[in-house]
């Protein structure tokens, strides 16, 4: 896959994608916004991906946020397609059906912070600084913010940083639960891709599977959650992996996952 605004890898299953954008501080505008969705439908159906890794490019941002040029234009018509657009895009990364993990290595603004929030989990360099400073230019966050920042962090939480368009640096942003680790700038990218390997030797129906019940919990009662997991668990049950799995500990060996 050849891009203009992203750079695409792919190794031991683990596929990195960098939003190539440095002399604009990666910022999403809507060539960019096209080529992440045609990057992540492939991704999606390319069976050599069992995980995704999303990055900035350079040292001073992962997104900065959207391109405000664009944004300027917008009117009450096409700032709700606008917005939708971005929803649809990181739904479908949210949705993906495999491991996406963030590797923030600066500024996760606006758009930006967006992207990482639809990501499943989120690494970040010291350096990083996450904000939706949206209200600064007289606007919301657009693309899932108001509800992904709320679930992760909390209502309080979120409206503080909502309300405000304060920025918070990394070690705020572990405190509040929006980020699970903290690395050096030179060690964020290496130990994201050491994380993502270990993901992409399980086997995969079974990652697959407990991503979609973890993904599901927002949009379901505890009871329908519960009715789910016990669905994917039996499902889980009927796979060559799952015979492999048990074998290979009751002989005290390492399982040898087929992903059947």
């Amino acid at each position: 896959m050849n891009y203009k605004n992203l750079l695409y890898e792919v190794n031991n299953h683990v596929a990195l994608v960098t939003i190539n954008r440095p002399e604009k501080l990666n910022s999403l505008n809507n060539e960019t916004l096209d080529e992440l969705e045609s990057c992540f439908k492939e991704i999606k159906n390319d069976k050599d991906v069992y995980v995704v890794i999303i990055t900035g490019s350079g040292e001073k941002a992962f997104v900065a946020g959207a391109d405000i040029s664009e944004l300027n234009k917008l009117n009450v018509i096409s700032a709700k397609a606008f917005a939708e657009k971005g929803q649809a895009i990181f739904n479908l990364i949210e949705n993906l059906g495999k491991p996406v993990i963030a590797a923030v290595n600066g500024f996760a603004l606006g758009g930006g912070c967006e992207l990482a929030l639809a990501c499943h989990i989120r690494f970040a360099s010291d350096r990083a600084k996450f904000g939706q400073p949206e209200v600064n230019l007289g606007i919301i966050p657009g693309y899932g913010g108001t509800q992904r920042l709320t679930r992760i962090v909390g209502s309080g939480r979120a409206a503080e940083l909502i309300l405000s368009g304060d920025l918070i640096d990394a070690e705020e942003a572990y405190r509040i639960g929006l980020v699970n680790k903290i690395f050096s700038p030179e060690e964020l990218l290496n130990e994201t891709k050491k994380f993502a390997e270990k993901i992409s030797s399980k086997g995969q129906v079974a990652i697959s599977l407990a991503l979609k019940a973890i993904v599901s919990c927002d949009e379901l009662s505890e009871s329908e959650g519960q009715n789910l997991e016990s669905s994917l668990f039996a499902i889980c049950c009927g796979t060559e992996d799952f015979k492999e799995g048990t074998s290979a500990f009751l002989e005290k060996r390492k399982p040898v996952f087929k992903n059947l």
